[in-house]
């Protein structure tokens, strides 16, 4: 069976930036399973997919137009200290979620300079172009439940 709509495919995979580093694998656990056609994955990935079967395996690069976007200067900004109520030592690195007028969004310190906080609401992978390896370990026909909540259930996928 090939990857398409509507089907679950389960795949390996190891996910490195352009200088090589892994920032993401499925090695030593399970692979990932996901529901095609749902915007489970991101979509350059997703493309790459469709058409192969179980066994198959590719390098892919995915630009950040089909990745997690570019960066949007407009969603990095500095705050003051006092919003962060009740977390006495702030780092970089940290991540918050924060209410926005677009609904609950992550940030992530950025800086830190005396009482201003410069927090980004950019995807962490926002601007990178991201590399693929991957392995299509199984693929098989959605089950009804899974289509009706757009995702996959049971090994690999989500647990009710």
């Amino acid at each position: 069976m090939q990857i398409a709509q509507d089907c679950v495919a389960l795949i390996d995979y190891t996910l490195t930036n352009d200088a090589g580093d892994v920032i993401d694998s499925s090695q030593g656990g399970e692979p990932l399973a996901y529901l095609h056609g749902h915007q489970n994955i991101i979509p350059g990935l997703e493309k790459a997919l469709a058409g192969k079967t179980a066994g198959d395996s590719l390098k892919v690069s995915i630009a950040p137009a089909e990745g997690y976007g570019d960066k949007n200067p407009s969603l990095v900004e500095q705050v003051p200290r006092h919003m962060f109520s009740g977390v006495d030592n702030i780092e970089v690195g940290m991540q918050f979620h924060a209410q926005t007028g677009g609904g609950m969004q992550v940030i992530t310190v950025s800086a830190v300079d005396g009482d201003t906080i410069t927090v980004d609401g950019n995807h962490p992978l926002a601007g990178e172009t991201l590399h693929f390896d991957v392995t299509v370990k199984e693929v098989r026909a959605a089950s009804q439940e899974e289509l009706d909540h757009g995702h996959v259930h049971g090994v690999g996928g989500h647990h009710h």
